[in-house]
């Protein structure tokens, strides 16, 4: 049955929060930056190239971010600190549905990669990080 008190979450152990940093660490370079440009310093993910896929490939990205905001919730940060990555969340949706400027804003906007930095700050001031991480 369903028990309407809400049971109190064990914090994540230290390693916890170590390998899912690095876990994201990965992904955000996988969908933001895995991929050089021949010629250029500049590199893109598979969100960009998913992102050429109208609406659908936006879509897809967004699920893919939400990764990202299930970690944060798994570690327990503020709501402050979730609607933040959810902000950059839609933005990066709604940026990337533009034809054409779409699919150059999800190549220089790199949602996961500025969620991963918020939420490394966040658990960093709270003391659950090192700042080398």
């Amino acid at each position: 049955m369903f028990n309407s008190n809400k049971a109190k979450k064990e914090a994540l152990s230290q390693e916890e929060v170590d390998a899912a940093i690095k876990r994201l660490e990965r992904f955000s370079k996988i969908t933001d930056s895995s991929i050089g440009l021949p010629f250029t310093k500049f590199n893109i993910g598979i969100d960009a190239i998913i992102g050429l896929v109208p609406v659908v490939g936006d879509a897809i990205g967004f699920l893919l971010s939400c990764y990202v905001l299930f970690e944060a919730q798994r570690m327990g940060v503020s709501k402050r600190v979730k609607l933040k990555i959810l902000v950059n969340m839609f933005i990066d949706f709604f940026g990337g549905l533009i034809p054409f400027f779409g699919d150059l804003f999800d190549a220089f906007f790199k949602a996961n990669t500025r969620n991963t930095a918020i939420l490394k700050e966040e658990l960093f001031k709270k003391g659950k990080l090192n700042k080398a991480s």
